[in-house]
């Protein structure tokens, strides 16, 4: 069994889980990143982003999903993460506690947060070409590919005013759907460069174990050991995602069931279009 964990959620789902080991991970956002999991606020005296407390909520949400599977006699033999899923993930790997991979996401995300108040940042999205022109509408606009997801989902990162450019020569270029999303870094891009220090003076104060349950990462597609993560956490925010290569690579280990730990079916979906080509 493969468990693979989702990246930032776009939005929160509608239905709260009402059980004790969703507000054990209530307990945990609040004592630890200053966030109710359950109202959606900042706990009274703190002040977190809206992108934080989706960042926070979305690696909760996959330590959830990871309990209640774990509870039905769920066991991965294989694990693989994507973008900002990386935390829970190595929880679920036994390399970090809950609390530690919450601590992570809240502290790494208002350390991101600090870069919108100076700059304004969007995602772009275009769907439906091959890569070649989406590089080159990346590259003629000042702005980034930051996740390969599928040979035709991309997501960009930057700049708005080069992400909506970007994103008008790709429609130009014949894509059949492009979006573009408010956030406050520009994530897996060279940009992210400018609070590198910053990130690695964080992931110092923590330990981590080596992974009991392999862990695939989607930068390199390689095995994370304890001395490696470190300096991936800084890394894999600098350069983009390869989710469609990770695919392959754990499909190609001969795992042939696959549970997405997270919110929403965004992997899932990515990975029937790959197996589909």
């Amino acid at each position: 069994m493969l468990w693979i964990f989702p990246g930032q959620p776009l939005l929160r789902e509608q239905v709260t889980p009402d059980d004790a080991d969703f507000y054990a991970l209530a307990d945990l956002c609040r004592a630890h990143c200053g966030y109710d999991l359950i109202t959606h606020q900042p706990v009274p005296g703190r002040l977190i982003s809206h992108h934080t407390s989706l960042q926070i909520y979305g690696v909760a949400m996959s330590l959830y999903r990871a309990r209640r599977l774990r509870s039905e006699g769920c066991i991965p033999g294989l694990i693989s993460e994507h973008s900002l899923g990386i935390y829970a993930a190595l929880a679920a790997s036994g390399t970090v506690s809950e609390q530690d991979a919450l601590e992570l996401v809240s502290r790494i995300g208002s350390c991101m947060a600090r870069m919108g108040a100076v700059e304004e940042y969007s995602l772009g999205c275009p769907i439906g070409l091959p890569i070649d022109p989406v590089e080159a509408a990346a590259r003629n606009n000042g702005v980034f590919v930051a996740n390969y997801n599928t040979s035709r989902h991309f997501l960009l990162a930057g700049s708005t005013q080069g992400i909506e450019a970007a994103l008008a020569e790709c429609q130009a270029a014949g894509a059949f759907s492009v979006s573009i999303f408010p956030c406050e870094a520009p994530l897996h891009t060279p940009l992210m460069a400018e609070i590198a220090a910053d990130l690695a003076a964080i992931v110092a104060e923590y330990h981590f174990a080596e992974p009991q349950i392999p862990l695939i990462e989607s930068l390199g597609q390689t095995s994370l050991t304890a001395d490696a993560i470190p300096a991936f956490l800084v890394d894999e925010l600098q350069q983009p995602v390869y989710w469609e290569r990770t695919w392959k690579a754990v499909r190609a280990t001969g795992f042939n069931r696959c549970i997405e730990v997270g919110s929403g079916q965004a992997l899932t979906k990515f990975n029937r279009w790959i197996d589909s080509e």
